[in-house]
């Protein structure tokens, strides 16, 4: 089964061909790690949790609008509404988010959950949203619940599990992220199968993991991805 991605998240529009664009919604979000301040986000730095890393982290949920058209930038609202929605429970995303963001930013460093740190992060693309628009009302989420799909990124997950969790367990910076692959799993089967795809290929790219490009492409076709999300930052398993 193909899955139109715009269609599947209920959002109008299309995305435009030939824009450079290498990811989307929270997974876009979460590919700013590499931009982090790693001094800047020591927690007994900036004790108030809205100082420092979560203020920079949110920064970037805004940022969002100003990078995207509006139906790419409303990709943020339905990946965080998928979880939020979900029945993951709290840890669960939280490692999934590590891996998607090399561990460096846990908003349990700050004393909040990682439900709250989506919920504001939701609360601050939005605001940043009806700044040019004050009616805009994000859609209901519709998270890509396909089975066909969700065993397709399982089965893709599969073949580069234990490297993933061995690269996640021992960065060579940054704390060690723990049951990454199961995490990932949940969000696919549990929550979508989009957004579980992307934060794999987040975490892939963010370990610098060897992968089998050709099929990460084939399945990101599936998804209607634009066409860098998938190719950009990917390590090829040599031939």
């Amino acid at each position: 089964m193909t899955v139109n991605h715009e269609q599947a998240n209920g959002v109008e529009g299309h995305f435009l061909e030939g824009v450079y664009v290498t990811d989307i919604g929270l997974t876009w979000v979460a590919s700013q790690w590499s931009l982090v301040d790693m001094f800047n986000r020591e927690p007994d730095r900036h004790p108030r949790p809205e100082d420092g890393p979560v203020a920079e982290w949110l920064g970037f949920a805004e940022l969002a609008v100003d990078e995207f058209d509006r139906s790419k930038a409303a990709q943020l609202g339905q990946d965080v509404q998928r979880l939020l929605r979900s029945p993951l429970p709290d840890d669960t995303i939280r490692t999934a988010w590590l891996g998607a963001t090399h561990g460096l930013f846990d908003p349990a460093e700050y004393g909040i959950s990682t439900r709250t740190w989506l919920q504001r992060a939701e609360e601050t693309w939005l605001a940043r949203v009806r700044r040019d628009d004050p009616e805009f009302v994000p859609l209901p989420p519709q998270p890509v619940v396909d089975e066909e799909l969700r065993r397709a990124v399982v089965r893709a997950i599969h073949p580069v599990a234990e490297q993933l969790s061995r690269a996640a367990e021992n960065p060579p910076f940054g704390p060690p992220v723990t049951g990454l692959v199961p995490a990932l799993e949940r969000v696919v089967t549990e929550s979508c199968a989009d957004l579980g795809y992307r934060l794999f290929l987040r975490a892939m790219k963010a370990y610098h993991v060897p992968a089998d490009k050709p099929t990460l492409v084939a399945l990101g076709e599936r998804f209607d991805y634009p066409y860098w999300v998938v190719r950009e930052g990917l390590n090829d398993r040599p031939d």
